[in-house]
């Protein structure tokens, strides 16, 4: 016979502990999880990158694209299919062209500029977020 001070005592599996505390998480309070100092400095300089990427680009694609259609208008029958004639194809050609290899050219430069302004504005955030994480 178990005297009164012997108790059953049950534990849990770590898959049952786990999935107890994913359920445990559905019902507590929400709050914004605070992002530590090392996520917000990745962050910062992540979005400064990517801007300037975004924007490089969009200005080669387009750049590439607008070289495309003009090499195709003087090159093939698109003008004829278009009921342009042969000397407007010839000049929109070259127009078009011109204008995407100069977006394509343009690229490079526009990626520079747009993460060197990216760095100049984020750049106290990020000084403090470093100075605070090397001490």
């Amino acid at each position: 016979m178990p005297s009164e001070n012997e108790h059953f005592h049950y534990t849990y599996s770590a898959r049952e502990q786990a999935e107890i505390k994913r359920i445990r998480e559905k019902y507590l309070p929400r709050s914004a999880p605070q992002p530590d100092k090392m996520q917000r400095l990745r962050a910062l300089d992540e979005k400064v990158e990517q801007k300037a990427v975004m924007y490089a680009l969009i200005a080669g694609v387009t750049g590439a694209l607008l070289l495309g259609t003009g090499m195709s208008l003087i090159m093939t029958e698109l003008g004829v299919w278009l009921g342009l004639s042969a000397l407007l194809c010839w000049l929109l050609g070259l127009v078009f062209g011109l204008l995407g290899l100069v977006l394509v050219c343009l690229a490079y430069p526009i990626h520079r500029r747009v993460l060197g302004r990216g760095r100049r504005v984020a750049a106290p955030q990020i000084l403090q977020l470093t100075e605070e994480l090397m001490k």
